[in-house]
């Protein structure tokens, strides 16, 4: 919202040092807040699209990685319960339920070992909404003493009083309100919140950027079996 404000006011400004009459800065502040909109929506849904796609594939690989590397990954959740004081033979029963459900498997290696939450369907349409609409709300507000007013000194003394304040209130409000996340949709709790995890084993590491195509025969196939 704060862009929404600033450059419609810079170019209405401009405009009103040119002498020009106040139907021309509306006209041209609108056509600037319509490009604006787009713009910076498009850019909302495109960064939401890569936070889906990003999620997308971590969760094949690790899907994947369930199929071609069981043990590591099986060793992988013990080691996450351990950096919380929980002893292997006291996370085997966990690990062991984990294991008979793939997708529960999945999603407890997403949440706690990557620390991704599935985002929400709705959040790149919402997202791109959400910003364009707040461009289109920060715009108006600048322009507004240009439709109101015949002069174009006062209504450009207006609109910096309005402007001025409107950024006010916009910084009150986010240092008032509590810190949300990228997401508008709620993520599960993690572990990993309270203590990051237990740092990748070397062998570990060195596989995580292959193919898991590659796994099956390979030397990272056979981490299951060999400690590092």
């Amino acid at each position: 919202m704060s862009d929404g404000l600033t450059v419609p006011f810079a170019l209405a400004a401009g405009l009103s040092g040119a002498a020009v009459s106040t139907r021309i800065v509306v006209t041209a502040g609108m056509a600037e807040i319509a490009a604006g909109a787009i713009a910076m929506g498009l850019g909302g849904y495109l960064a939401a699209r890569s936070d889906a796609e990003h999620y997308a594939n971590e969760r094949r690989r690790e899907e994947a990685e369930t199929i071609a590397v069981p043990e590591t990954e099986a060793r992988e959740i013990t080691e996450i319960f351990e950096a919380y004081g929980i002893k292997p033979d006291e996370s085997a029963p966990v690990v062991a339920a984990l294991r008979r459900n793939q997708k529960a498997w999945v999603d407890f290696m997403m949440q706690f070992e990557l620390g991704l939450s599935e985002p929400h369907p709705a959040r790149a349409r919402n997202s791109a909404f959400t910003i364009g609409g707040a461009y289109i709300a920060g715009g108006l507000i600048p322009l507004l003493p240009y439709m109101l007013l015949p002069n174009i000194g006062m209504a450009l003394r207006f609109s910096a009083i309005v402007t001025m304040l409107a950024l006010l209130c916009s910084a009150m409000s986010r240092a008032a309100s509590p810190a949300r996340g990228p997401s508008a949709a709620p993520s599960k709790p993690s572990l990993s919140a309270a203590s990051p995890p237990p740092p990748p084993s070397s062998s570990r590491e060195r596989c995580r950027n292959e193919d898991v195509t590659k796994k099956i025969g390979g030397p990272c196939a056979r981490i299951g079996g060999s400690a590092d």
